[in-house]
């Protein structure tokens, strides 16, 4: 029992005298008193607005402050109302009531004041009453709750490159609606939601002007001042509701007008740091804090410079804690605003230890599973990376991001969320979220549902915030009292009985396991590049290495488990299987599926509220459905094929193709689910999407866009089977030689190699080749230096008369993205972090394990394309090949060479 102050005891007992009850009556109406000391807060006024309102609501006349000795309800921080401190967590609160005192609302702290408010109004409006006696103190487990927006689109804006979105009303008219702005915010404050980020990649020229840059802004004088006016008001009302505004931003990124003006690229990772726009980037970012000192900023050091190394720590200590300092000091401030470390393509414990003697507001931010959702037992090397940065001493945020496997489907199950929400601080040791939007993150405010008035995100996707916001707030909730909260609000959210609820919640928590347990079972990336909701290609399933596999999606992201071209191998073999198979999930998801569909089918007539919205609820369980019997089959299929690949017997190309008949029958009858229903799948819609189809200028977004690539798989393997039984059972793979372009380089002092076995490719090594494929017969590679390449990258500046393909050979080393480790050979393209990487084409092998040289990892060529001119190829710190031109016209068909191990390709069989 908490203690209350001397003076508190006896304006109590006073009180209990002088009242008969809880109101009073004046005049026949009731009435009750608040005593607010601190109502001039615009937090706690916000809070005891919404307490009026709801008492108003029952039959109150309200009245704040008018007569202490009359006061009903007390309002405010244990400071402001004497009371001794048994409050010590910031946002924490009490409610008590008992016979002999008024009910009290004490705050730690004002967001802790406007929480109590909060809770007491929900009580009293389900009990339609004041509460005659009370006891209650909450919490929130996690220090930041957070959900963002993003002020990007799903295509790129003309002439610009990805993250170039200036903040105009033509592109985002949603930014300067002020209603939509206080219905997002107050279903923040709602679901206890106290920060709110806002994501862009360069938003200062949009937000301030730089004296010395003057020319840097991109946007007109009119559209600034609306930018001003918008910002503030978005903040006011943000703080009002207890909510911390964080602008995000990557580096480096530099305004369009700045480019040109400079004659220089926006953006380029491989452009080292330069003095100019170091010097730009500082003062923008102190011209921001000095506008807007309280406006906390997230930054993302990878992404758009150089990855892993001393650049990610000199520009974060050199370069944007001293902007903000800068910015601190123009306003003759020492509060630091505080800065949150997005742990994206750069070593965070690193640049950490390097920036915490400087600056001590600091946070971290990762990535939960990727761009995706796919597990709740994450482990591997990037749960140690997690691990790590929740050790350092500061809060570490999980960033449940874009999940690209969800899309556009609604997700909302609460038991794979309150499981995820839990290994969040059990597995990773953090404590906050960060939330994206369930689906179209790209298309804020509107979801991808194709009604004749465009739905809003926060309106269709109201459970998904309320169910992440609920376990952020308190994680380990029992199960049953979760089963009675969701059924209930189900039951009002459509009209329904507790009981006929539980099949809305069934459906729910079963298809909430179909698309994390497929992506991270048959998947190739947690990355954007993929949407798992369209499918995906036989050879993406039975060669997924030639797709620029993502490993961590099956070493950190999912149960330990089998791929499937590992399956299949140790069946053939007849070795052990371990883990999570890729059979036994091809069974489980559609037995989710199943049970899904029949819970929502058997209680859809009792639906009697938001009927058009349950059908679509109900039409997506269909969809999961469909999409989960289409990759069950597949997956079936794709086994068969690659047990071929072992036993070379034409039956088993003929036990998948009914398989493989039965999928298209699953994807045809999705087509017929979305296509009314669904203006796409995918939010983002640029040449950065690739897996199951190339994603450039908004093509391949929709289930019957890929139906005909699914129904040619089918056809191709029927004639494969029908001629590999008239030529005895043997294919046979004809050799497309690549044919070599004249190019005039720059460097004259550069010299060739022939690509043929024991050959030197290093001026300063003497490794040399000793297995290649026979396709690069005819072309010749360009000596370099090794060290060279690892000192200051690879740049060859070369003129030609026509289009050219210039082959680049990776070194295949396995080695995760996020790792602290620097390896010496140059990275692959990557789109998980470096959303250029398909600028010129690049980021698909187009040979795999095309050669050998001595004990190095085998070489994967990627292909950069180049238009007739003068170009330079300019490739990052790190060792690779340069492996000659070859004409720009030719089509240079996919495959595996085979020099790691892998004797047989398989691919022609369905492609």
């Amino acid at each position: 029992m908490y203690k209350i102050s001397l003076v508190f005891c006896c304006l109590f007992l006073y009180v209990s005298n002088v009242l008969a009850s809880t109101f009073s009556k004046e005049g026949g109406a009731k009435t009750i008193y608040l005593q607010v000391p601190q109502q001039t807060n615009p937090r706690i006024a916000y809070g005891v607005n919404k307490l009026q309102a709801v008492l108003e609501s029952i039959g109150y006349k309200v009245y704040t402050n008018a007569n202490t000795s009359k006061a009903q309800i007390w309002i405010g921080t244990q400071q402001a109302l004497n009371n001794s401190n048994t409050l010590s967590k910031k946002e924490s609160f009490r409610l008590y009531k008992s016979a002999q005192t008024p009910l009290q609302v004490i705050g730690f702290d004002k967001s802790g004041v406007l929480y109590g408010c909060l809770e007491l109004a929900e009580r009293i409006k389900r009990q339609k009453a004041v509460p005659q006696t009370l006891v209650y103190q909450d919490q929130p487990e996690m220090v930041l709750r957070g959900t963002c927006v993003g002020m990007q689109k799903p295509t790129l804006l003309p002439d610009r490159e990805v993250y170039e979105y200036p903040y105009t009303e033509k592109d985002f008219p949603w930014f300067y609606d002020k209603k939509l702005w206080i219905r997002y915010l107050d279903m923040m404050v709602e679901n206890r939601y106290n920060s709110l980020y806002i994501w862009n990649g360069h938003p200062f020229a949009s937000l301030v002007r730089v004296k010395e840059y003057p020319y840097a802004v991109e946007v007109d004088d009119a559209t600034f001042k609306k930018n001003e006016e918008m910002y503030r008001f978005l903040t006011e009302e943000a703080d009002k509701r207890g909510i911390w505004v964080i602008q995000m931003f990557y580096n480096i990124i530099v305004s369009k007008p700045f480019a040109e003006h400079h004659k220089i690229k926006t953006q380029d990772r491989n452009r080292p740091i330069v003095p100019l726009i170091a010097d730009y980037t500082r003062k923008s970012i102190a011209a921001f804090v000095e506008k807007y000192p309280n406006v906390g900023l997230l930054i993302t050091l990878g992404e758009a410079m150089e990855g892993v190394g001393q650049d990610d720590v000199d520009w974060f200590t050199k370069t944007i804690i001293p902007g903000v300092q800068d910015g601190l000091k123009a306003l003759g401030k020492t509060t630091e605003p505080p800065i949150v470390l997005r742990a994206h393509d750069t070593d965070a414990p690193r640049v950490m230890k390097e920036a915490l003697p400087m600056y001590k507001n600091l946070y971290t931010m990762a990535k939960y599973n990727g761009e995706a959702l796919t597990t709740y037992t994450p482990r591997g090397s990037w749960a140690e990376l997690h691990r790590k940065l929740s050790q350092i001493g500061t809060v570490h945020i999980e960033n449940v991001h874009l999940l690209s496997n969800l899309e556009p489907f609604r997700y909302s199950s609460p038991d794979f969320i309150q499981k995820c929400v839990q290994a969040m601080h059990n597995v990773y040791g953090a404590n906050g979220l960060h939330l994206y939007p369930q689906a179209s993150y790209w298309d804020w405010p509107y979801t991808a549902d194709k009604t004749s008035e465009r739905l809003l995100q926060i309106d269709r996707d109201a459970m998904w915030y309320k169910t992440w916001a609920r376990y952020a707030w308190r994680a380990n909730r029992p199960a049953i009292e979760e089963q009675q909260f969701w059924k209930s609000y189900l039951g009002k959210e459509y009209g329904l009985a507790t009981n006929q609820a539980q099949g809305i919640l069934d459906a729910y928590n079963e298809t909430g396991e179909i698309a994390p347990k497929l992506l991270r079972r048959y998947g190739i990336t947690d990355g954007n590049r993929q949407t798992l909701t369209l499918g995906m290609l036989m050879t993406q399933l039975i060669n997924p290495y030639r797709y620029g596999l993502f490993t961590m999606l099956y070493e950190s992201e999912a149960p330990e488990g089998e791929m499937i071209i590992e399956y299949a191998e140790k069946d053939w073999k007849g070795q052990k299987h371990i883990g999570e198979t890729p059979v036994q999930v091809a069974d489980e998801v559609v037995l989710h599926g199943r049970k899904a569909q029949e819970a929502i089918d058997k209680i859809a007539k009792n639906v009697t509220k938001n009927t058009a919205e349950f059908k679509r609820l109900q039409n997506d369980v269909h969809c999961y459905n469909a999409m989960a019997q289409f990759f069950s089959e597949k997956v079936y299929a794709a086994l068969d094929l690659v047990r071929y690949k072992y036993s070379n017997q034409i039956s088993d190309l003929e036990k998948a193709l009914p398989h493989l008949e039965r999928s298209v029958e699953h994807y045809s009858k999705l087509v017929e689910l979305t296509k009314d229903t669904y203006l796409y799948a995918n939010s983002m819609q640029t040449k950065q999407r690739k897996i199951p189809m190339r994603g450039v200028d908004a093509t391949f977004i929709h289930w019957k866009e890929m139906l005909p690539v699914f129904q040619k798989e089918v056809t191709r393997l029927h004639t494969v089977i029908d001629s590999l039984k008239q030529s005895s059972g043997k294919g046979v793979k004809a050799i497309q030689y690549l044919k070599p372009a004249q190019v005039q380089l720059d460097d004259a002092s550069l010299t060739t190699y022939p690509l043929a076995s024991n050959q030197k490719v290093f001026s300063d090594t003497s490794i040399v080749i000793q297995g290649i494929a026979p396709e690069l017969k005819n072309l010749s590679g360009i000596v370099l230096s090794k060290k060279t390449q690892i000192t200051k990258g690879t740049q060859i500046t070369f003129k030609t008369d026509k289009p050219v393909k210039v082959l680049v050979g990776y070194f295949n080393e396995k080695i995760g993205i996020y790792d602290a480790k620097k390896s010496d050979f140059l990275p692959k393209p990557q789109l998980e972090i470096d959303a250029s990487a398909n600028n010129f084409g690049q980021a698909e092998s187009k040979i795999t394990n095309a050669m050998l040289l001595g004990d190095w990892p085998p070489v994967n060529i990627h292909t950069f394309s180049f238009e007739a001119g003068t170009h330079t190829l300019s490739l990052a710190k790190g060792v690779c090949l340069v492996l000659g031109f070859v004409d720009g016209s030719q089509e240079i068909k996919i495959f595996d060479a085979g020099f790691a191990g892998n004797q047989k390709n398989i691919d022609w069989t369905v492609e």
